[in-house]
């Protein structure tokens, strides 16, 4: 749902020069545009908030120039109130020639502000990624790893043993003998793999 933002309409020079028509009463909950709009010949405008008003709402300019059968914006900015603030804006055209005031009430804001998100700076970049160890080093680190655990003497004497098996194979020249050379490379393969990691 759109909410509109209240304005305040001021017609000016319409039944006679320097006549002001303006509402007798005027509420807002917030920022709102006075709008001159002029359907006679150029004139001079001044806006001033009374003292109650004055310490909520701010206007850049409080002297304004309207061209012939021209409309001009004037923005009010206004404060967060918390409770409802009363008071007059007066009107004056032809350096004071004519007078005119509004009965201007200010209420508290219903709007509720959204609370901002708070995000971490980490989710806002990509996570970096190590790059990638080339598998020379893999082997080193490995090997490094096998020897901090104290597996040095078991992989040597697993190698020793695996070259053992390996000659009795070759001078057995038996089936059996390496499917039991296999079965062992296997176990002393898994073992290493073991230790490494």
């Amino acid at each position: 749902m759109v909410s509109t933002v209240p304005t305040l309409d001021v017609e000016l020079n319409g039944e006679a020069v320097h006549d002001i028509d303006a509402p007798d009463a005027f509420a807002t909950d917030g920022p709102f545009p006075v709008v001159l709009e002029n359907t006679g010949r150029s004139t001079h405008v001044h806006l001033h908030f009374d003292d109650d008003l004055d310490r909520v709402t701010a206007v850049d300019e409080v002297n304004h120039f309207v061209a012939d059968e021209a409309t001009r914006h004037v923005h009010v900015s206004t404060a967060d109130v918390d409770e409802r603030v009363r008071g007059k804006l007066k009107i004056v055209t032809g350096y004071g020639s004519n007078t005119s005031y509004v009965d201007v009430r200010l209420d508290p804001s219903t709007d509720t502000p959204e609370e901002p998100v708070a995000v971490d700076e980490t989710f806002s970049a990509p996570p970096e990624r190590p790059p990638d160890v080339p598998p020379g080093r893999q082997a080193v680190n490995a090997l490094d790893r096998l020897v901090r655990r104290g597996g040095t003497a078991g992989a040597v004497f697993g190698f020793l043993a695996v070259a053992a098996a390996v000659a009795v194979a070759l001078a057995v020249d038996s089936a059996v003998v390496w499917l039991a050379v296999g079965i062992a490379l296997m176990i002393a393969f898994g073992a290493v793999l073991l230790a490494v990691t």
